[in-house]
């Protein structure tokens, strides 16, 4: 135990707990968590700290379960793959690929824990394709008194559709179980189009790929479009120097220096979102699964993401970006597009519908409320629910309505944590008292 202050990674968000707690083990887990309990003490998690909003800080106990990272055990005949909370998207992809095994879909970067990227309801792209949490098949979970607990679909059907999603309010995760897919390379192709022309194509875009999304900056016509689609080709990774000066050198520093060059100069925003759309050019990549969904973000930005009906997402991109070209906003950032499939999870922002994710971002140091306050009243007319990780401004009162199966998660929440001693204000706000 020790005391210091916790950071997410953008550094946009931070708390000082009562106590840090590193747990190596189910064990040491559930002995913090009784510890934080004779204190009185709320309890939250912290994965790989890349929310953007609020949902880790306490002034309790922050557990982080950075040491439990463990792969327990792959079954390749069955795809049943077991691991720790703690263990990251990517070092997860990489044992699943030494044992012929992959995630069937994974979102544009890899460095959240399998517990925090599923609690949070991330996502990939493709329509055929739910969410992430959609391939837990059991959940170990820590409750306040320090019992585990493993809930699945047979042994406590509520629970589990509860526990998927759960904003880690309804105790620790600890070990998940998931079903992976046989191993498979993508071709991913990145390309640019008329922006026009996406969003009258966008049906047969998004039903014509395994994977497919595309990136829009305010005031440029073309979009920036991302296909993904299995091939047998052989692998054929980039060179080092090639993946470094694409990456790293165009992707993040290039447009990292557009962005503060955006920022002095306001009124060049225009101009600079045209000029990087007409220089991204078109790329083909061919490799394993896991490389081409997730690249490197490392341009400091803040962000919140909607999920809405699949039917409204042309309307709603010419809106989103109708608003973001308006002379009060500053946006030298793209709004992103994404579709998947939908899943049951109680708490799920594609529950029970297919479903179009649009982000809208911001450049460090740069006003974001009152852009993502607008764009969020254009995507609640479309029924939109929150990404349970980035911002917003919703509350449990107005959030209610728009999940059909609130009260069943609200039900698993009193009886598995009927205390609230896995709560801060994000969840409180959220989810209610």
């Amino acid at each position: 135990m020790n005391q210091s202050t916790w950071r997410n990674f953008a550094g946009d968000q931070m708390c000082r707990p009562r106590a840090i707690e590193c747990p190596s083990n189910a064990a040491e887990l559930a002995a913090a968590v009784e510890r934080a309990g004779r204190r009185g003490e709320v309890v939250r998690v912290a994965g790989s700290g890349h929310s953007f909003n609020d949902a880790v800080l306490t002034d309790g106990t922050l557990i982080t379960l950075e040491r439990m990272n463990r792969v327990l055990d792959i079954d390749r005949s069955s795809g049943l793959v077991r691991c720790e909370a703690g263990i990251s998207l990517g070092a997860l992809s990489a044992a699943m690929w030494e044992q012929g095994l992959a995630f069937a879909n994974l979102g544009d970067i890899d460095v959240q824990s399998i517990a925090g990227a599923t609690a949070t309801g991330t996502h990939g792209a493709g329509v055929g394709l739910p969410n992430l949490s959609a391939s837990l098949r059991s959940i170990e979970l820590t409750l306040a008194s320090g019992d585990r607990i493993e809930i699945d679909a047979d042994s406590d059907p509520e629970a589990y559709r509860a526990a998927r999603v759960s904003l880690g309010a309804l105790g620790v995760v600890s070990a998940v179980t998931l079903q992976a897919v046989p191993a498979f390379t993508l071709a991913g192709v990145d390309t640019v189009a008329p922006r026009t022309e996406v969003l009258e194509r966008l049906d047969e875009l998004a039903d014509g790929n395994d994977h497919f999304g595309f990136f829009a900056f305010p005031h440029s016509p073309l979009a920036m479009t991302k296909t993904w689609n299995r091939t047998s080709e052989t692998p054929r990774p980039p060179s080092k120097a090639a993946e470094w000066f694409q990456d790293e050198l165009l992707t993040n520093y290039t447009f990292w220096g557009v962005c503060r060059l955006g920022r002095a100069r306001p009124q060049w925003i225009p101009a600079l979102n045209r000029l990087c759309t007409r220089l991204s050019g078109s790329t083909r990549r061919v490799d394993r699964s896991y490389r081409i969904f997730a690249t490197p973000r490392r341009v400091p930005i803040t962000e919140m993401e909607y999920a809405i009906p699949r039917g409204h997402a042309a309307e709603a991109v010419r809106q989103v970006l109708a608003l973001a070209e308006q002379p009060r906003f500053d946006v030298p950032v793209p709004i992103e597009v994404r579709f998947v499939a939908p899943d049951d999870a109680f708490l799920s922002p594609a529950g029970g519908r297919a479903s179009c994710y649009i982000a809208v971002h911001q450049f460090e140091r740069m006003a974001w409320e009152p852009y993502f306050l607008a764009v969020e009243q254009i995507l609640r007319g479309f029924g939109g629910r929150p990404h349970w990780g980035k911002r917003h401004f919703r509350s449990a009162a107005d959030l209610a309505p728009e999940y059909p199966d609130w009260d069943r998660f609200a039900a698993v929440r009193d009886r598995l944590d009927p205390t609230r001693r896995f709560t801060n204000a994000y969840v409180a706000r959220v989810l209610g008292d």
